[in-house]
């Protein structure tokens, strides 16, 4: 499979911070990502079954994220918090938790946006494609710092 396209619904919840609750235990800061963690799950399953073989090889990825637009927003796009990255953060950790992938790691090009779901419902949709060449590097002579 040289592509891969998931569509979640749910809301994405941005990972970022850990609270320590004692006992050296740490949790997530946001209640919303285990649901989200969860919707991501569910959508893969739903769209790609039991017998789906994780990515295990260079990828990138490409996502759109729909968030909830909060009744007292009038602004076109959403340029407060949650921050992309930790959209992104959340989601990566939910697909490698989802087995769609054997680590995040394996990412090396990301194209991420969000919007506000005014025309659908919140969520993301998802596509992975396989990285299947190597671009050549281009060796450049470098300055010596003194």
């Amino acid at each position: 499979m040289t592509a891969f396209k998931l569509t979640v619904y749910g809301d994405p919840a941005p990972q970022g911070s850990k609270r320590h609750v004692g006992n050296g235990r740490m949790i997530e800061a946001s209640k919303k990502v285990g649901p989200w963690r969860r919707a991501v799950a569910e959508a893969v399953l739903f769209q790609y079954g039991h017998d789906f073989e994780p990515f295990d090889c260079p990828l990138e990825i490409e996502t759109i994220f729909f968030l909830p637009r909060p009744s007292t927003v009038k602004r076109p796009l959403p340029i407060v918090p949650p921050d992309l990255d930790k959209l992104e953060r959340g989601l990566f950790d939910s697909l490698t938790i989802a087995g769609v992938w054997r680590d995040d790691s394996l990412v090396i090009k990301s194209t991420a946006t969000k919007f506000y779901a005014d025309l659908r419902d919140p969520g993301c949709e998802v596509e992975i494609r396989v990285i299947d060449f190597v671009p050549i590097a281009i060796d450049t002579p470098r300055k010596k710092v003194s």
